[in-house]
């Protein structure tokens, strides 16, 4: 499959990232044990981006070609405010918040039940353009959430940016533009399986299973006991909240 990227840069911002999340052994290849996402697919394939926030100079690479990323998808003064979402969000939120200059906040997934009880920590940025910062997407359903309650508090969220975005799931990109929410990301793992050929970081058996399960995600995941369709994935996630 041939990778379309908007830009030279989204493609050199794609691979770099890839080869960092390779490098730091954050891509995890398991097609004779799939993982359960938590929207019930079954996946060959887990990312865990919470490992770059222990690998300064590869966060810090991140973040610059995030925050490069958004200047030049959306614009550099148009967003007024960064929001993480609970938990893994907030560090990438405040690192691009302090790139940005910019003041940061944190959405929780559930008000903590005492004190204000509120749902997002720090100043609402209310009347604020603000973008909602994760670490990676699977079906955009987390984010959907997230930038609900920040448009409940006062605030406008029209962006969200993740570093990983899965991009083999139905309705993601559907679901987001329905609510007018657009995402921006900077690697798929279309862009990992393209840097696998630089070098031997899986047996070829393991990436064949993978390009298998790209090639219809729905079907491998169905196959392999796990939801077939987004209404099912929908379902599945309100079952276990």
């Amino acid at each position: 499959m041939t990778i379309h990227h908007d830009s030279a840069f989204d493609r050199d911002a794609a691979l770099i990232t890839a080869r960092i999340l390779l490098e730091i052994k954050a891509v995890n290849f398991r097609p004779e044990e799939p993982y359960t996402l938590t929207s019930g697919w079954k996946s060959p394939v887990y990312i865990d981006c919470r490992k770059i926030i222990s690998y300064p100079r590869a966060r810090a690479r991140i973040c610059d070609l995030g925050v490069e990323k958004i200047d030049r998808a959306v614009g550099h003064e148009t967003i007024e405010s960064v929001a993480g979402g609970e938990t893994a969000g907030i560090p990438f939120a405040a690192w691009m918040a302090d790139r940005m200059a910019l003041p940061m906040a944190y959405v929780r997934k559930k008000p903590k039940g005492f004190g204000r009880n509120a749902l997002i920590e720090g100043d609402v940025p209310v009347g604020k353009e603000t973008l909602l910062v994760e670490d990676l997407t699977t079906d955009g359903a987390s984010k959907i959430r997230f930038a609900q309650a920040l448009r409940e508090a006062g605030a406008r969220c029209a962006h969200t940016f993740v570093v990983f975005y899965y991009g083999v799931f139905p309705g993601s990109f559907e679901q987001m533009k329905a609510m007018d929410l657009t995402l921006h990301h900077l690697a798929s793992w279309w862009d990992v399986l393209e840097v696998c050929k630089e070098r031997d970081y899986f047996p070829e058996a393991s990436l064949a299973g993978v390009r298998r399960f790209l090639e219809d995600p729905v079907a491998w995941s169905r196959a392999h006991g796990g939801v077939g369709s987004l209404e099912e994935a929908l379902a599945h996630k309100g079952k276990v909240g």
